[in-house]
C-alpha cells in the first residue's frame, strides 16, 4: 500500500512509550496520536521532558528494546514499524526516514572526515563505490551551501563552524533523499542569522523533494516560521494541535497560552513583563492524575468539581483542531480574552 494525497504518509495511533528504571516506570509518551502528510511540516513543541524527542526516536526504532515498552501503531507509508525487525528498521533509517540531531558536534565522529561520514550512509543504502560516494557527498555539500565543497569534503568536524556542521548533518540526513525527515531542535545552538539560513534550506529542500518533516523545538518563533501544523506536548501527552495560524493566534489550552505569554513581543509595549508558567514539568515516574497540567494551571479551580485532578481530558478533534481541556468553550473565550487584554496593557 502506498500513500496518496488523502492518506497520511506517517500515522501515529495511541503511541505509548514506557521505560523501566530502578526507580519505576517512566511514562515518557502516554497515548499520542497524529498524522503527517507528504510535503507538510508538523511542529512539535513543549518543554524539556514533554516526550518530543522520545516520540521521534521511537519512530526511528532508536530505543533499547530490553528496557522500553512500545504500544500503539506507527505506520510509515502504510508499513507498520512498531514490532518491525531490526533489519527492516535499519534498512529504512537513513534511506526512507532520517533524522537531524540537535548537537552536530556530538553526533559527528571526530575521527572521520565529513565526506567519509556522508558517503558511508550513501554506500550503505545504495551499494555505491567509494568514488561514487565521494561525488555524492560533494554534491550534497554543494546543495546545503557549503563553500568549496570539493575541498571541505576532506575536512574534519572540528574544522567546520557550528552552522557548517549543522549543514553537514542535514546533508548526511538527506543524502538518500528520505521521504520523512525528523529535525530535533537543529537550530538551538546557532545564532539567529544561521538559524534563518537553516530554516530556509529545509523549506527549499522540502519543496524540491516533497519531504514530510517533523520539526521538534521549544521555540514558538521557529514553529511560526516553518510549520504547517502544530502539536503541543505536555507530560507525554498532546494537549493541543491544529493549523499553525490557529494555534498561535487563538490557543485553546492553558499550557499553550502559557507558552505564548512567556514569549517577548516585538510589537507590544516594552514595559510589559513576561509571564512564565509557574512550577516545573511533572515527573513522568509519578505523573499527576487527571490533567497532567492541572498542578500548574491557573484555571483548574474554575472547572466544576475536581475533574482536573481526577479525570483525564480527552483530545477532542474537530476540523483538524483539538485540545485536551475541561474548560468549556465559553469559559475559554472569557478567560483568554481577559488574559489577552491584560498582556496588551
Amino acid at each position: 500500500m502506498t500513500s496518496t494525497d488523502q492518506q497520511p504518509f506517517l500515522s501515529i495511533k495511541d503511541l505509548k512509550v514506557h521505560f523501566s528504571t530502578e526507580d519505576g516506570t517512566v511514562k515518557a509518551v502516554d497515548g499520542l496520536s497524529f498524522d503527517l502528510m507528504r510535503g507538510k511540516t508538523l511542529g512539535i513543541v513543549g518543554e524539556s521532558g514533554s516526550g518530543k524527542s522520545v516520540t521521534n526516536l521511537t519512530i526511528l526504532g532508536l530505543h533499547n528494546p530490553d528496557s522500553t515498552t512500545v504500544e500503539g501503531s506507527i505506520e510509515l507509508d502504510g508499513e507498520e514499524l512498531n514490532g518491525a525487525s531490526h533489519k527492516t528498521l535499519e534498512k529504512l533509517r537513513g534511506n526512507k526516514m532520517s533524522m537531524i540531531f540537535q548537537d552536530a558536534l556530538a553526533s559527528l565522529s571526530p575521527y572521520h572526515t565529513i565526506g567519509t561520514q556522508i558517503g558511508e550512509v550513501y554506500r550503505k543504502h545504495t551499494g555505491a563505490s567509494k568514488k561514487e560516494a565521494r561525488a555524492r557527498a560533494i554534491e550534497m555539500l554543494t546543495r546545503v551551501g557549503i563553500p568549496q565543497p570539493d575541498v571541505r569534503v576532506d575536512d574534519y568536524p572540528h574544522q567546520f563552524s557550528g552552522g557548517m556542521r549543522q549543514r553537514a548533518m542535514i546533508a548526511m540526513a538527506l543524502v538518500c533523499d528520505p521521504e520523512l525527515l525528523i529535525a530535533d531542535e537543529p537550530t538551538t545552538a546557532l545564532d539567529v542569522t544561521v538559524q534563518a539560513q537553516i530554516m530556509d534550506l529545509l523549506k527549499d529542500l522540502q519543496k524540491e523533494f516533497g519531504t514530510a518533516i517533523i520539526f521538534i523545538t521549544h521555540d514558538l518563533g521557529v514553529i511560526a516560521d516553518i510549520a504547517d501544523d502544530v502539536l503541543v506536548m505536555y507530560g507525554g501527552r498532546c494537549v493541543e494541535r491544529g493549523p499553525k495560524e490557529e494555534v498561535l493566534r487563538t490557543p485553546q489550552h492553558p499550557y499553550t497560552w502559557g507558552l505564548l505569554s512567556s514569549m517577548p513581543s516585538l510589537d507590544g509595549p516594552v514595559d510589559v513583563p513576561l509571564n512564565p508558567i509557574p512550577g516545573s514539568p511533572p515527573s513522568l515516574l509519578n505523573p499527576p492524575s487527571g490533567c497532567r497540567f492541572h498542578p500548574r494551571c491557573a484555571f483548574a479551580e474554575k472547572v466544576e468539581g475536581d475533574r482536573c485532578s481526577t479525570e483525564r481530558p480527552l483530545l477532542e478533534i474537530l476540523d483538524g483542531r483539538g485540545k485536551a481541556c475541561h474548560l468549556t468553550d465559553d469559559q475559554r473565550r472569557e478567560f483568554f480574552a481577559d488574559l489577552a487584554a491584560s498582556k496588551a496593557h
